[in-house]
């Protein structure tokens, strides 16, 4: 296991960088990225990316599944796992603005390899919304695995339904489905670009 010391800023000013840049973003192009989907996937991709342990997660939401896939379902799953969590974590940012983050106190202790950031942010009808960051030291620095919003786990929520789908179809489908999704998604947001928006 990694223990030594994560190169680069601590989990917490990671995490405050990252979600002021991303919200900010968000704060000036925020009427065009709703007609937009994909290109506020890429915006989320963007800053999220190089700081989410994709592998990490991917194989906590396969859980027992992850032992018995191949090198190609493991990776098409990472992918499509990746492209869907980015479309549920954008749609939930939306309407967040960057003057209503808070970053809540540090709670645990600083020399650990795990961590959880605590933030607040409120919605633009003001209601505060809870947003923490399940963090883990790599040689890499440190990266984001999971997002909890509203009490809500990505991780969990996915393993619990990818779980109960794949023992019932096979991982397969449950690849093909996220893949027909994500294309879906995207050939929608282009359609409406093409189309001035849509409705």
């Amino acid at each position: 296991a990694w223990a030594a010391p994560a190169p680069g800023p601590g989990p917490q000013a990671l995490m405050e960088r990252i979600s002021h840049d991303l919200l900010r973003e968000l704060d000036v192009h925020r009427d065009e990225l709703r007609k937009n989907p994909a290109g506020l996937r890429a915006l989320v991709d963007e800053y999220l990316l190089p700081h989410f342990d994709t592998d990490y997660s991917g194989r906590l939401v396969l859980g027992k599944h992850w032992r018995d896939a191949t090198p190609e379902q493991r990776q098409r799953f990472l992918d499509a796992f990746y492209q869907s969590l980015l479309a549920s974590y954008g749609d939930a940012i939306l309407e967040f603005t960057e003057d209503r983050l808070t970053i809540l106190p540090f709670r645990g202790d600083p020399a650990a390899t795990t961590a959880t950031v605590r933030t607040e942010v409120k919605r633009s009808d003001g209601t505060p919304v809870p947003v923490n960051y399940s963090m883990r030291a790599t040689p890499q620095g440190w990266k984001a695995w999971d997002v909890t919003i509203e009490g809500i786990s990505y991780v969990r929520n996915f393993r619990t339904d990818f779980g109960a789908e794949i023992d019932q179809k096979g991982l397969d489908a449950v690849i093909e489905r996220l893949e027909a999704q994500n294309a879906s998604r995207a050939g929608t947001s282009a359609g409406q670009a093409a189309g001035g928006g849509g409705a």
